[in-house]
């Protein structure tokens, strides 16, 4: 094939990039942020999937129950209680969400079964860690709202794998 019987724009893209490539470019990324922009919380989703790949872990399912409660935002539902309950194989979770103050919540919860389970609480790159009592109760107080989600450690490590919730809008 000789230069005659290439397109034109074959040509250009052949081309080492310019000024001109610079500007097109930049403007197209600008118009993925307007209209598609990387979410807030993308790093923290990609670090705590690239943690459960390097352990072994139980993945609890979030059970939904009432009719959509969940699903509602604005301001009435800012204060109300929430509550959130996690299942797997070995271990069901519940979480209540209770107004703490104008920006924090107040977690209770109990883990079944949980006696003595060391319970985690991970915000981005923050995680605190509580111990369940004989009953299998926690609480975590002074908590900032935002994605959360909990890893629950058995007591008898050896007998069943960490369970992990999955990340929910706190």
């Amino acid at each position: 094939m000789n230069t005659s019987e290439i397109p034109a724009w074959e040509s250009l893209a052949a081309q080492p990039m310019d000024a001109v490539d610079e500007r097109v470019l930049s403007q197209v990324g600008r118009l993925y942020d307007l209209v598609d922009p990387v979410p807030d919380d993308l790093v923290d989703r990609l670090q705590f999937a690239i943690t459960l790949d390097a352990l072994q872990v139980e993945i609890a399912t979030l059970q939904l129950s009432g009719a959509g409660e969940l699903a509602m935002r604005g301001a009435e539902q800012v204060n109300a209680m929430k509550t959130l309950t996690f299942s797997s194989e070995s271990v069901t979770t519940m979480v209540t969400i209770n107004p703490d103050g104008p920006d924090r919540v107040r977690i209770d919860g109990w883990a079944a079964p949980g006696a003595n389970a060391s319970v985690e609480l991970h915000q981005g790159s923050t995680i605190r860690e509580v111990v369940a009592d004989a009953d299998g109760r926690f609480v975590f107080s002074d908590v900032e709202h935002g994605l959360t989600r909990f890893v629950i450690r058995s007591a008898e490590a050896a007998a069943h794998p960490p369970v992990a919730t999955p990340a929910v809008e706190i």
